[in-house]
């Protein structure tokens, strides 16, 4: 499986980890189990740096506009992407410009980085 994730309530935490060729069908599964995981308003980091992404212009259309309808359920929270090349922090921008949600949202280089950075930020409760 190209993408990896655990969530953890106690941390209020969700971690996931991308590997070889990535493409929409999977990135919808790890938001879907997010979402009926009560897990929305958590942070997250999303660690792309051993990852080719498949997506194209029309994949990250579909992906903004399952975000939109996410939105509308509650707080969404912070987000790191750790995208260590140029062309994985161009794609993480474009799905930054594309996502509706109003939270943090940061791109790094490390995970280190985005560890750091997500240990400051808030994190929300699970909704009911």
């Amino acid at each position: 499986m190209p993408l990896k994730w655990t969530i953890s309530h106690a941390d209020r935490m969700v971690e996931a980890v991308a590997s070889g060729q990535v493409g929409l069908q999977d990135i919808e599964r790890y938001l879907d189990d997010v979402m009926v995981s009560n897990a929305l308003p958590y942070r997250k980091l999303f660690d792309a740096s051993q990852t080719a992404f498949g997506l194209d212009g029309d994949d990250m259309m579909m992906l903004g506009a399952r975000l939109s309808a996410y939105t509308g359920l509650g707080p969404i929270g912070p987000l790191a992407i750790v995208a260590p090349t140029p062309e994985l922090r161009q794609q993480a921008r474009l799905f930054a410009v594309l996502s509706p949600a109003d939270r943090p949202l940061k791109i790094f280089k490390t995970a280190k980085a985005a560890r750091k950075w997500l240990e400051a930020q808030p994190s929300g409760a699970a909704s009911a």
